[in-house]
């Protein structure tokens, strides 16, 4: 019995071992290096190689999925070609298998919205000129934003085709316009397309397409009419309306359900950039989350024996990825920063803070108020778990528009997502039956 027991735990160690290295292998891989000349890109598309073979079952809640593996395709399109994205077109995939993994977050119940992962990416290829056409010659006056990566552009495509506009049929998308001098802005661009052209949720912006030409990366978006959350919580335009109680939670609910998705997809993915004005809304409020461009693959849930293995050792929440720190200052979890190390659960963390922010009505990090506040989360901590000292720190525009039985479940809601250990967090999915049963409390009697 002793020496079956030995032999059991050195091979435990060593397919834990080997499944580690692995690991870091492709943490290191999906940081691969940027050769680029000057007048082309030579690059490497990370991308969900799905195969359709037997099904397993979810251990979290029992629900049948197709398995899916991670592979590397390379590009084989030539620069400046202007075709749809779909059955191959565009890519050469490095093998034939590629089937299509369709799945629900949670299938049993309606917390999280169903979602799919794509076959190859479905998307437009466009040229130069089809996006110089679609933006007026990119005029400032088609300027919707800029950040690290480059300029967003609004402009027009077809309906239908998503082509070049033609009249009476015209759609507005958002135009992201690389900064060719922004080497993060390239790995970037590579990363949108790699999630975004493989992801389909309703709580996720939708990429449309896509232009690659020497010197000239740009990515083509669904039109978010209302901007970012960021735009409305902290309304650097006066003309914007402050936000209700009732709108924040909705708000609140499709971001989580987004985290949710690709938290319990089959490859889990971490987002790693959670924050307001990475949350865009539509006309009717509905939040989508944006800018895929740091996000990673975390543990794989296969069926495999690594993955016994693992379930009997280690739980998913302790299980990390260690990669370079990236991210935004406030929003970052404390053992990512501390570490390196990278879990699902970091994810909570961020979307604790961008709760704590739509409770307060106050950026997480601000050097202009008081020193003992410009930090968010270390002031307003210990106001969350007191009731008394709860409404003191609420965001007075929504003044009467919460009973206090809500107020203090939505603040205790963000104590969890903000511990410190990231197994004591709840996962998103909890955040989401959390934040809904918040909603049925109801108004103000």
């Amino acid at each position: 019995m002793s020496n079956n027991y030995d032999n059991w735990e050195r091979l435990v160690e060593a397919v834990l071992k080997r499944e580690q290295f692995r690991q870091l292998t492709l943490a290191h891989s999906r940081e691969s290096s940027i050769s680029s000349g000057s007048s082309s890109f030579n690059f490497r598309f990370e991308s969900l190689h799905l195969e359709a073979s037997s099904s397993k079952v979810n251990e979290t809640d029992g629900e049948r999925l197709l398995p899916s593996d991670y592979r590397e395709i390379i590009p084989s399109c030539t620069p400046g070609t202007s075709s749809d994205y779909s059955n191959g077109g565009g890519l050469s995939a490095t093998s034939s298998s590629v089937g299509l993994s369709r799945f629900s977050a949670a299938a049993s119940d309606e917390t999280c919205v169903s979602g799919e992962i794509l076959p190859p990416p479905i998307l437009k290829i466009y040229t130069f000129a089809d996006l110089k056409n679609a933006t007026k010659n990119f005029k400032p006056d088609m300027v919707l934003g800029e950040g690290g990566f480059g300029t967003v552009f609004k402009g027009w495509v077809d309906s239908k085709t998503l082509s070049s506009p033609k009249v009476g049929t015209r759609m507005m998308v958002a135009i992201k316009k690389l900064n060719t001098e922004s080497c993060q802005g390239f790995v970037e661009w590579q990363s949108e397309v790699n999630f975004l052209g493989r992801l389909r949720h309703p709580n996720l912006i939708k990429l449309f397409g896509y232009c690659w030409e020497p010197s000239e990366l740009l990515l083509v978006y669904e039109f978010m009419q209302r901007g970012s959350l960021d735009d409305h919580l902290f309304r650097r335009n006066a003309s914007i309306e402050p936000l209700s109680w009732d709108i924040r939670l909705k708000i609140a609910i499709g971001a989580a359900r987004g985290l949710a998705f690709l938290h319990t997809s089959d490859k889990q993915i971490i987002y790693r950039d959670i924050k307001p004005s990475n949350i865009l809304l539509d006309g009717n409020y509905n939040a989508k989350l944006s800018d895929f461009g740091l996000a990673k693959f975390g543990p794989s849930k296969g069926n495999s024996l690594v993955t016994a293995l693992f379930a009997l050792l280690i739980s998913s929440t302790k299980f990390s990825l260690q990669t370079r720190v990236m991210g935004t200052h406030g929003y970052a979890a404390p053992e990512y920063i501390a570490t390196g190390h990278l879990y699902v659960k970091s994810d909570v963390y961020g979307f604790g803070v961008v709760l704590l922010e739509m409770l307060t009505g106050l950026r997480v990090i601000d050097q202009e108020r008081p020193i003992d506040r410009q930090d968010l989360v270390v002031y307003a901590k210990p106001f969350l778990s007191q009731k008394s000292k709860l409404m003191s720190i609420m965001d007075a525009q929504m003044e009467g528009q919460y009973s206090s039985k809500a107020a203090l479940q939505a603040s205790q809601l963000t104590l969890r997502c903000l511990e410190s250990e990231p197994r004591k967090r709840p996962s998103m999915k909890e955040v989401v039956k959390a934040l809904k049963q918040i909603v049925a409390i109801g108004k103000p009697k």
